[in-house]
């Protein structure tokens, strides 16, 4: 038996996939010059924004939350946790008012966040001052730090 190899060796037609390469790299371009990661959630964000901080005694979470009203923010604390939730209205424009942009959330949220450690639930104070809520967590006495004599 002969056989006989003819020119070219690879199929003469076109995949649909040849382009893929190059199609995937410029997607991947786009989204990185918005700054986003490619197929996320596009323009989720995390609200409200807050910052956790401690030192000895206590843990301080602060939370931006401009345009809330006290009566409307409920704040659960268990073990770990914290929970912070409300309703935010923001005043309506006339009827005949187009935006241009609207990046001012509205309605109701629920944020959950988790501590390093135990904290004490009955001694939680809160204080909401110029959109700001200052939740302060006095630490459980498992978690406070303790001073080690060294014994020689």
């Amino acid at each position: 038996m002969l056989l006989r190899r003819v020119w070219p060796s690879r199929p003469t037609f076109e995949s649909p996939f040849a382009d893929y390469g190059q199609l995937r790299r410029q997607m991947l371009r786009l989204f990185d010059a918005m700054g986003t990661e490619p197929f996320g959630d596009m323009g989720a964000t995390v609200f409200p924004p807050v910052n956790i901080s401690q030192d000895s005694e206590n843990y301080y979470v602060r939370a931006e939350l401009p345009g809330v009203a006290p009566k409307e923010l409920e704040i659960n604390a268990l073990g770990q946790r914290l929970s912070i939730s409300g309703k935010r209205e923001i005043a309506k424009e006339n009827e005949q008012a187009s935006y241009h942009r609207k990046e001012r959330e509205e309605g109701v949220f629920n944020r959950t966040l988790s501590l390093p450690a135990e904290f004490d639930v009955n001694h939680v104070d809160a204080q909401y001052q110029a959109g700001i809520l200052t939740v302060t967590l006095p630490k459980a006495e498992a978690a406070k730090p303790r001073q080690i004599v060294v014994k020689s």
